[in-house]
């Protein structure tokens, strides 16, 4: 299997290559807790990704690179193989699943790739990259089941461990495992006592099923916004690796990633990815423990669609108590609006929007629905808005 000296012989390759990226501390993220951001989403092409594409690529013979690369991505393997071909004076062709983000696509063609989209989700790219590698001969790098792909991947733990003393809990995304093994592989070869945590979106969880069901196995179908860790089979070979260096893997949902990216982009001026903003989730929704612990996370990349962004932003202001709609049932008389307003606005909340409804049939005649949309500081002023109007009276519509 993958060994430190293989790892150490990639961080040699990448020099000039990757960026060092900055270890820098969160201490707002969690409050009381002890956490530590690896800001991968400054890495060039804006991902770790490069890190395994450069170093499988330079380990090829002059034969596979004329072979031509191919290689399958949901977007941030795509950039680093392209870009790593490109260098080594390669043609490079690479399979993305139909719905990866348009910066994604775009970037990779502007990197010298050649673009195919495949309907359907990163699996069935993957199933028709194959096909075409079997037919053309073409030179395959896969994006996480390889040890020279997880040996590059690794140079982050080499990294961590070298940038920050007392580290006690490195937190990791995972979607085929290829981070994740290198990175726990350097990371207990250093320090053995050091705790790796392997964080999935909850709708994407191949990794952790398969870790507590302790076997390999993939999941029928995906479903997350994070599409950089959207994978229904990991790999066997990072299986192995995660059965052997990894404590734990947990999952979050896309309302936990949201609002991690918000927190990320709000405390730490940091943009995040879903994927990159998973471990930062598992740590703000007490996934995975920090309370007396030095904590890594490693935020893996920041390439995220800006049409993607917006919606996430309101998903996690939503989430975290800074945004809310509330429901009120009530008699269509005057003066009505004005005292719910009031009671809002005594309560130190914000109406950005109001909407009457007089549609709903199980409503009496002289009844209607307001809906008023609010913004506010978190959860215990909702909670003190609602107080006040059913003090008042009013009768909420759950």
């Amino acid at each position: 299997m993958l060994s430190l000296d293989r790892v150490y012989h990639a961080a040699y390759v990448l020099k000039g290559v990757a960026r060092r990226t900055d270890l820098i501390a969160a201490p707002q993220l969690v409050p009381g807790a002890d956490i530590h951001l690896k800001t991968e989403n400054l890495q060039v092409t804006g991902s770790f990704k490069l890190r395994g594409a450069y170093y499988k690529i330079s380990q090829l013979s002059q034969e596979e690179l004329d072979r031509g690369i191919i290689a399958c991505s949901a977007g941030n393997h795509a950039q680093g193989v392209a870009l790593a071909a490109t260098r080594a004076g390669a043609k490079s062709m690479i399979f993305m699943p139909d719905g990866a983000p348009i910066m994604k696509v775009e970037n990779t063609r502007r990197l010298g790739a050649e673009v195919r989209l495949v309907k359907g989700s990163y699996d069935d790219a993957h199933d028709a990259c194959v096909a075409y590698q079997e037919e053309s001969g073409a030179t395959l790098i896969h994006p996480y089941d390889d040890e020279d792909v997880m040996a590059g991947q690794g140079t982050i733990g080499l990294e961590i461990m070298d940038q920050l003393d007392g580290v006690d809990s490195v937190v990791v995304p995972v979607g085929g495992g290829g981070l994740i093994s290198g990175v726990a592989l350097a990371v207990k070869s250093l320090k053995p006592s050091c705790k790796v945590y392997g964080v999935q979106a909850a709708g994407a969880g191949s990794m952790a099923r398969a870790f507590h069901d302790g076997k390999w196995e993939a999941l029928d179908r995906v479903s997350t916004f994070a599409d950089g860790i959207a994978v229904k089979t990991p790999g066997e070979t990072t299986f192995k690796m995660v059965e052997r260096y990894v404590d734990d893997v947990v999952t979050v949902s896309d309302d936990e990633i949201a609002a991690a990216i918000l927190a990320l982009m709000e405390r730490q001026k940091v943009v995040a990815e879903g994927a990159g903003a998973a471990p930062v989730a598992a740590c703000m929704f007490g996934k995975v423990p920090v309370e007396g612990r030095r904590t890594v996370c490693v935020v893996s990349g920041g390439n995220i669609d800006v049409n993607i962004l917006s919606r996430v932003i309101n998903r996690g202001l939503a989430m975290s108590g800074r945004k809310v709609t509330l429901a009120i049932r009530l008699t269509d008389k005057p003066g009505q609006l004005e005292q719910v307003s009031g009671i809002i606005a005594s309560a130190g909340a914000n109406v950005v929007s109001v909407d009457y409804d007089l549609s709903d049939p199980n409503l009496p005649i002289s009844s209607c629905v307001l809906r008023m949309g609010m913004e506010t500081r978190d959860q215990a002023q909702i909670d003190e808005v609602r107080e006040r109007l059913v003090d008042a009276g009013f009768s909420l519509v759950e």
